[in-house]
């Protein structure tokens, strides 16, 4: 095993967008009953992220499917993003992640988070910041429009450290248990 000057925490999770849409809440003036677009296209991408809680650090790839091929290309993406460290990554038992055909980074570490519980992950907070900011109540034409509104969201939080450790959560349970010691 080589030696790492440091070790990274982080969770992942993918997260599904398509052309179909769900409406949601709007403002509106008193009186006036908004219109929002509605369309049930049933083509989907995945957002892969995966989140380091501690310093908002985000990696985040769009890929077409959710499966075995491009969660082990995801992974070798941060682990290539993040050679000098050995990365702890965190994520649900997806039946991708458990495949004897994933192919794990040697500088990388898998353990699954218990069953049932998407609270302890703070990457499903991502998913939700994304659908409220860039997704609500928008309509699209073809997947191509999905991704590149995707490819901005994720841009957009990647290069925002401090709203990335924000909406994770978990920073200052983190900062305060380490400043404790």
């Amino acid at each position: 095993m080589a030696n790492y000057t440091k070790c990274r925490v982080m969770f992942e999770d993918e997260g599904r967008f398509g052309c179909i849409n769900e409406p949601r809440r709007c403002w509106a003036p008193g009186g006036v009953r908004p219109a929002v677009p509605s369309q049930m296209i049933r083509e989907y991408t995945y957002g892969y992220a995966a989140v380091s809680p501690l310093d908002g650090v985000m990696d985040s790839f769009i890929f077409p499917r959710a499966d075995t091929i491009c969660m082990s290309l995801f992974l070798q993406e941060i682990a290539a993003l993040h050679c000098d460290e050995y990365i702890i990554m965190f994520l649900d038992k997806a039946g991708w992640h458990c495949s004897h055909d994933l192919q794990v980074p040697s500088n990388m570490l898998l353990t699954n988070l218990p069953p049932h519980s998407p609270n302890l992950n703070p990457t499903e907070h991502i998913w939700d910041e994304v659908r409220e900011k860039w997704f609500r109540n928008a309509l699209f034409s073809d997947l191509d429009q999905v991704d590149d509104t995707l490819l901005m969201a994720f841009r957009a939080l990647e290069n925002d450290t401090k709203t990335v450790a924000s909406i994770t959560g978990f920073h200052w349970i983190i900062s305060s248990i380490l400043n404790a010691n």
